[in-house]
């Protein structure tokens, strides 16, 4: 299988606040609220969306390709790290004199983030197609990048006649209830977290009934309490995989896509790729940033085996 992975591709600026949002957020005064707060860290990452996924994808072998624009400081460092990692930027385009995208986070101690994201070159994204590509793939991925190339990309994906995800996360605060509703329709596969999964039902007006009547798999993932899959009928609830250790929250939740990608590839239960999304998103969350976890197959299947049971489909990862 083929999956192609439309979206964002950035630099991460992660800082660390040592106390809590909570305690300087007042709810009477939210309309007018004007906070700063003093960071103890910053680093500078790899990240984006789009190359996140493909990542943790590519870790366990699954051979990705990505799609986005980029500036001109991608090519020395950025694009080789990929590369490198197994994942195909062949369809990733530079746009001269324009920088890469910046997404700028803060997390506090009780793992609660304010972001913002600077999207830079990402702004060319629609001048991009999947008409353009040499290949057909599977599955393409859409996922949060520039609203119109979003909307453009979809539009493509249902003329062409190919399956795709709809992953709308940070940009349901950017679209409308026309392009929600476009993206879900039709989306072989939804997957949101608990809070957009709430938004979406807002802005579409469709219950959860309805909303499951336009796709045909959905996925919400749902923090520590881990993650739900409605398909064929069912619901199936699974379980985060124990963290040894939390340090950063960004990225999990692209991880959890990347593990959760591999099991479709492989063509396993829903409740098997969930689970093995589910221990991709722990592996993210015990390191700082969304592309510095690593680990080799084997490893990743003797992990998985000490909290899940996989009647032996895992060993496809080790062959």
């Amino acid at each position: 299988m083929r999956i192609l992975i439309t979206g964002s591709i950035a630099y991460d600026y992660l800082m660390t606040f040592p106390g809590y949002f909570k305690d300087h957020l007042l709810p009477e005064k939210l309309a007018s609220v004007s906070l700063s707060f003093l960071v103890d860290s910053m680093t500078r990452l790899r990240g984006g969306i789009a190359p996140n996924i493909g990542y943790t994808l590519a870790l366990l072998g699954g051979h990705p390709a990505i799609m986005g624009t980029v500036g001109q400081d991608f090519e020395s460092e950025y694009r080789p790290w990929l590369n490198a990692a197994g994942v195909d930027t062949s369809a990733v385009k530079v746009v001269p004199e324009v920088y890469t995208g910046s997404f700028f986070a803060t997390t506090d101690r009780g793992n609660a983030q304010i972001a913002s994201f600077y999207p830079g070159a990402m702004g060319h994204a629609a001048s991009q197609s999947l008409r353009d590509l040499d290949y057909r793939p599977d599955l393409v991925v859409v996922s949060p990048n520039s609203p119109d190339a979003m909307r453009k990309f979809i539009q493509e994906s249902k003329a062409l006649g190919l399956r795709y995800v709809y992953d709308p996360s940070q940009q349901l605060a950017r679209v409308s209830q026309e392009e929600v509703c476009e993206g879900v329709d039709g989306a072989w596969l939804l997957v949101v977290n608990d809070y957009e999964y709430g938004l979406i039902q807002k802005l579409t007006c469709w219950d959860e009934d309805e909303l499951l009547s336009h796709v045909n798999v959905l996925v919400v993932t749902r923090g520590g309490v881990g993650s739900t899959v409605y398909a064929e009928g069912q619901r199936v609830d699974v379980p985060v995989a124990p963290p040894d250790r939390i340090l950063d929250p960004t990225g999990v939740g692209d991880a959890f896509r990347g593990g959760l990608l591999r099991g479709i590839m492989a063509g396993w239960p829903w409740k098997l790729c969930a689970q093995v999304g589910a221990l991709a998103a722990t592996y993210c969350l015990e390191q700082t940033g969304p592309q510095n976890h690593v680990f080799t197959r084997a490893q990743f299947v003797r992990r998985f085996r000490q909290h899940f049971e996989d009647g032996g489909r895992l060993d496809e990862l080790l062959a």
